[in-house]
């Protein structure tokens, strides 16, 4: 079995199982936002496309492995946590299994993992030593290092995104936004320092020109989630503000 059947086994899967619990919570009588459902939708599209799709092979473009890194990295992850996927779960699942999952979320390696100072390193040091540290080469040779070099771009990015916005699933460890906002500096940085450096220095195997296009992918194609994500925490963290601040006369925050 190829990799590219074990990710579309996965993804869809994820599909199925996120449209059950939907349909479950809707037979209930409980309200779900339609936008969420096309948020899992866009970010199983766009995870798939680079798992299953072209990119997932195109070792020897570069330029089209790019591609493949920003969609299972960056728009996938960030589709799929708007979606809210353990909120869901939360509210459709029995009341036991929902406990479990809460138990999950609030133990100590959810909380270290969860945290953005791991969850960033996870993310970005996994890109550097995958360009960097000499892996790269090997994914058009070997099929299991591709298959776990695509896992865990799209399990860290899933967890980065998590852990910079904080929501909208639970994330009862996280600390403030300023910190978050301050880790996703950190690592906007990084990353285009990595696609910078592969400009000047592609990668053992990989022609000038490739290099210079997939850098510059890397570097502007990024740049439209990392405004998201930025935004995101802003507006977050300007409505905890409003909601923590004083209540004067008849003003109410709401």
């Amino acid at each position: 079995m190829t990799a590219g059947l074990v990710f579309a086994g996965v993804l869809t899967a994820a599909g199925v199982g996120y449209l059950h619990l939907t349909l479950r919570l809707v037979r209930r009588g409980a309200s779900w936002p339609l936008r969420r459902p096309l948020f899992w939708l866009c970010g199983l599209l766009a995870a798939g496309f680079a798992l299953v799709g072209p990119p997932a092979t195109a070792h020897h473009d570069f330029s089209a492995h790019m591609l493949g890194h920003l969609l299972v990295g960056m728009v996938g992850p960030l589709f799929l946590v708007l979606a809210a996927p353990v909120t869901l779960a939360l509210r459709a699942l029995p009341q036991e299994r929902a406990r479990r999952v809460g138990h999950v979320l609030r133990s100590a390696p959810a909380t270290v993992l969860t945290h953005p100072a791991t969850a960033s390193a996870l993310n970005l040091g996994g890109l550097w030593l995958l360009y960097r540290g000499g892996v790269y080469p090997l994914m058009s040779d070997d099929q299991a290092v591709s298959f776990l070099v695509h896992l865990h771009v799209l399990a860290a990015g899933y967890l980065f995104t998590y852990a910079i916005l904080a929501g909208p699933d639970p994330a009862p460890h996280a600390p403030g936004p300023s910190w978050r906002a301050g880790f996703l500096v950190l690592s906007v940085a990084a990353h285009n320092i990595l696609a910078k450096s592969l400009y000047a220095d592609p990668p053992p195997g990989v022609p000038a020109e490739q290099a210079v296009e997939g850098s510059q992918l890397m570097y502007y194609g990024g740049a439209p989630v990392e405004i998201t994500l930025f935004a995101l925490v802003c507006l977050r963290w300007y409505r905890s503000t409003r909601l923590a601040g004083p209540v004067t006369g008849r003003t109410s925050c709401r």
